[in-house]
């Protein structure tokens, strides 16, 4: 009979002891957290002020101008460049939920972000973030049709079909990111207000809590298994039946028009999967304290700002369609 009343008074203390901590987690919670970036040192600060200051006027510019081109030029008013479109909007507002916060943290010196503020980056750049891998997946089956399937290219990619597909990566990037920043959320940070990266992400959130995370783990490595593995599966499908058409042709100018025309694709997709795969597809627990933070900085500048900074010049460099918009259009310019 005494065993079980001290058994009793101690998981009451427990419970007590677990309000308190959440108690105390929402407080901390509610006022905010504090980014500490890059680097503290104050040269190094600048050097990345300016990189970044840089890459995203270059991110803001080199897209709105593909956008621009694919808009006046009604040649380019095909699949390709429509899901191109689409992702050139997504790259301006991925790289803008994340860089301006960036600079103005480095310029100020003063990482504090609001609990709505660090919401809303997260929801917005988790949600656009898997938009683009289902956007690139379909942009690789648009090149398979193009390729594989030339004479039944227009009825396999119709309007209809594009404006579903586009549809449907938004969709999927919103719900996804939604029931990520809920789970996130609703873990305990025990007065933890310091988030040891550049912005608020889910596996740094998850490192940081201090309650169990095996629900937000598994939540990840299934929807990165659903998303990430699924899109970039159908992404090497695609390409594998690409080559083997591209190695049929007989002659060796239609071999290498055709590879240019992928090159461009496959170097973005290498880059952007290989960076999302690596950071969202492995363990985030505290146990696994081998992975350093400086690696997992730089690998998330490689797909929130060098990314969103290639993509237009990868793809407009390698297009003559594009190159004479932008030519002719300079010329009814100056005339």
């Amino acid at each position: 009979m005494q065993e079980c009343i001290s058994l009793f008074y101690k998981e009451k203390w427990t419970y007590r002891n677990r309000l308190n901590v959440m108690e105390q987690s929402n407080e901390s919670t509610s006022e905010g957290f504090i980014l500490l970036g890059l680097s503290t040192v104050p040269q190094i600060q600048v050097v990345f002020f300016i990189i970044f200051l840089i890459m995203y006027l270059l991110t803001l510019s080199g897209n709105l101008l593909l956008i621009i081109v694919v808009r006046i030029n009604p040649s380019l008013h095909s699949p390709m460049y429509f899901f191109l479109t689409n992702l050139s909007i997504i790259d301006i507002c991925f790289s803008s939920s994340i860089v301006p916060v960036l600079l103005r943290n480095t310029l100020t010196n003063d990482g504090h972000i609001s609990l709505l503020g660090c919401v809303t980056q997260m929801y917005f750049s988790l949600a656009l973030g898997a938009t683009e891998c289902v956007i690139l997946a379909f942009m690789a089956y648009d090149r398979f049709a193009a390729i594989c399937r030339p004479l039944q290219y227009n009825s396999i990619m119709n309007k209809t079909l594009c404006f579903y597909l586009a549809l449907g990566s938004w969709s999927v990037g919103f719900i996804n990111s939604f029931v990520q920043v809920t789970l996130t959320f609703q873990l305990p940070y025990c007065k933890c207000l310091n988030i040891n990266h550049y912005f608020c992400e889910v596996p740094a959130f998850i490192r940081m809590s201090c309650g169990d995370t095996f629900l937000n783990e598994l939540s990840i490595y299934i929807t990165g298994g659903l998303i990430g593995m699924c899109t970039f599966s159908l992404t090497l499908i695609s390409y594998v039946y690409i080559i083997s058409s591209i190695m049929k042709i007989s002659s060796l100018q239609g071999k290498q028009k055709s590879f240019s025309t992928c090159a461009s694709h496959l170097t973005v997709v290498s880059l952007y999967y290989g960076t999302i795969l690596f950071m969202y597809l492995r363990p985030h627990s505290k146990e696994y304290t081998h992975f350093s933070t400086k690696t997992d900085n730089v690998v998330s500048i490689l797909y929130t700002a060098v990314t969103p900074m290639l993509n237009p010049f990868i793809y407009s460099m390698r297009n003559k369609d594009v190159k004479n918009t932008l030519i002719n259009t300079k010329r009814k310019q100056c005339l």
